[in-house]
């Protein structure tokens, strides 16, 4: 069985409830816990709007989850810990991926491994992750806005979310396309994305980074509305 790559949001209502879900976040229910196959994880927040911004959004958590195969993953999202998320929340999705390709680093480790060969046909996946050196992080969230303002409304764009695990230093992107056309077509075609990767390669502005790509295989719960 392949390794399995699982991303989860949960949204949530009320001071009370969205409270809980910022504790999560610091006591996360996985640290003590013995589950089968989980070789890697990290308990996410999120940026308002779109995600892309410095202020958080806490009505809107993460959890990202890698399994040695598909049933420990699937076994995982209808456990009890998985209960604590869901329990409270209004909406949640949990898209289960299979690893295209990764390259760099997260935490210095490297958590994905490419189990399935890219089709540019299918829906697929990104997840990008990087550490943001601290004297260059002003300049960085100088670009941010209209880069993810570029995203709003793109033709094949499905669903995304800027995430992160510290706020402004510790970011991530969640991004779900229709096929890898499409994703390829804003990455390379879109000139705000464009000038950004091109001021990445200027600036040096992160101290480590991950790129990766995924086919997702299933869509569970009702914040993302897609079907496969």
């Amino acid at each position: 069985m392949p390794q399995t790559a699982v991303i989860s949001f949960f949204k949530y209502k009320g001071f009370r409830k969205k409270w809980h879900a910022l504790g999560r976040m610091g006591r996360p229910p996985l640290i003590n816990a013995d589950i089968p196959g989980l070789s890697f994880w990290k308990p996410l927040g999120s940026g308002s709007g779109n995600g892309f911004s410095i202020w958080p959004d806490f009505s809107l958590f993460g959890l990202l989850t890698v399994f040695n195969s598909e049933a420990e993953a699937k076994n995982f999202i209808t456990s009890e810990i998985m209960d604590y998320y869901i329990a409270e929340c209004t909406q949640h999705a949990h898209v289960l991926m299979h690893t295209v390709k990764a390259h760099g680093q997260w935490s210095k480790q490297e958590p994905f491994l490419a189990s399935q060969s890219y089709d540019n046909t299918k829906p697929l996946a990104v997840i990008t992750r990087a550490t943001i050196k601290p004297k260059l992080a002003f300049k960085f969230w100088k670009y941010v806005p209209s880069v993810s303002k570029s995203m709003d409304g793109y033709s094949g764009l499905i669903y995304s979310k800027g995430i992160g695990e510290w706020p402004l230093l510790m970011q991530a992107t969640f991004s779900l396309w229709k096929s890898g056309d499409d994703m390829m077509k804003y990455a390379y075609k879109n000139q705000k994305h464009a000038d950004m990767v091109k001021k990445t390669r200027e600036l040096g502005w992160y101290s480590e980074e991950l790129f990766s790509r995924f086919h997702p295989f299933e869509i569970q719960g009702d914040l993302i509305d897609f079907e496969l």
